[in-house]
């Protein structure tokens, strides 16, 4: 009997695996495609990122620093608000070998990680979870103490156990010109239901263009004419839900979510890489598989972490809602050099951006 059965090879999966595999535990993956593929997610994070990738890995994951963010109230030609630092904020990455890269350190810290494998029932018990899986037209079931569902938004884990819905979903296009572009400014444009799109410079990769709405939204031919306006035609284009709110509960009585599949992302940009790899830190270190009842510390754990952060990010959310004159006023007002943190809304408080809200500072052109 498996200590852990993880369900999904996306960073929050890899990671809980690798932790849990370093802590002595039998562990076991299922993912049930490639690992990293197909690509439904942006490659903009925060420089956290690299403390939970294995050392070594930057240089060959990184492929442009950011700077700052230009907000629009409308579309390219637009007037934009700067937001920056005088120091990189953010990276852009290869989102694929970031993926392959963690199933590749949960490999290495002895965890079994198997491709091609598709979970299709979980059967809880009072003393061990059964895992149904196929591989190859052939299915058979597993027995472990406790099951991790890391399988995204659409979750057949979270189904299965008859957990709650994430609060939302909201529906994600992305788009890459090819042309190389090496400025250290994304351009996020508010101009959709609820949400917004953006365009994210990738150094020698390319350019990323994005947008995300709820789904009752028409969020293709707002892509469409998204890209338009920047006069550029997309040579691939990807999508995919990205759930917002997490529900009441992520854990039943040997089963417990993380990352996507918990709905553990910033609700006011998407993002979930950081937050669904803490998260799965939190699984690591309070979740013990032979005792049910550790579930509550991982339930515990990983809220105090970053339940203030997601709070505070749903209020930030609210804003993209306001009507364009408030809008306006806001950005006027606070655009310029910032001290915040862009996984943590609640740096907004900080001494950092505090120094930088009220002491005046250059605009990027000055600088």
């Amino acid at each position: 009997m498996y200590d852990f059965v993880v369900v999904g090879a996306g960073p929050a999966g890899s990671r809980f695996a690798r932790q849990a595999a370093t802590a002595g535990y039998d562990v076991i993956v299922f993912e049930r495609g490639d690992v990293g593929l197909p690509l439904a997610c942006s490659g903009h994070v925060s420089e956290d990122i690299w403390s939970f990738t294995p050392q070594g890995v930057r240089s060959s994951l990184l492929q442009h620093e950011i700077r700052g963010a230009r907000f629009h109230l409308g579309g390219a030609d637009s007037r934009a608000y700067p937001f920056f630092r005088d120091d990189p904020i953010s990276n852009v990455i290869d989102r694929v070998e970031l993926d392959r890269c963690l199933a590749d350190a949960a490999r290495d810290a002895g965890a079994d990680l198997r491709t091609g494998h598709t979970v299709t029932a979980v059967t809880e018990r009072e003393d061990a979870v059964e895992v149904t899986v196929t591989a190859d037209g052939e299915q058979r079931t597993v027995q472990t103490r406790m099951v991790a569902g890391c399988d995204g938004p659409v979750s057949r884990v979270r189904t299965e156990l008859g957990l709650p819905e994430p609060t939302e979903r909201l529906h994600g296009v992305l788009g890459f010109d090819t042309g190389p572009d090496f400025e250290s400014f994304v351009d996020v444009h508010l101009v959709v239901p609820t949400f917004f799109a953006w365009r994210i410079p990738r150094g020698d990769a390319g350019v990323e263009y994005g947008l995300a709405a709820p789904p009752r939204t028409d969020v293709s031919q707002r892509f469409e004419s998204f890209i338009e306006e920047y006069g550029v035609s997309v040579t691939r284009t990807c999508s995919g839900g990205i759930p917002i709110g997490p529900p009441e509960r992520v854990t039943s009585h040997r089963g417990f979510l993380i990352g996507d599949a918990a709905a553990q992302t910033k609700p006011f940009t998407g993002g979930g890489l950081v937050y669904g790899m803490t998260a799965a830190d939190c699984a690591a270190r309070n979740i013990d598989p032979s005792d049910p009842k550790s579930l509550d510390a991982y339930e515990k754990a990983w809220r105090d972490e970053l339940a203030r952060d997601i709070r505070l990010g749903s209020l930030i959310r609210r804003s993209y809602e306001f009507p364009t004159p408030i809008q306006r006023a806001g950005l006027r007002a606070t655009c310029g050099r910032i001290g915040v943190h862009m996984d943590r809304p609640t740096t907004l408080f900080s001494p950092e951006q505090l120094k930088a809200l009220f002491l005046p500072g250059r605009t990027p052109e000055d600088q």
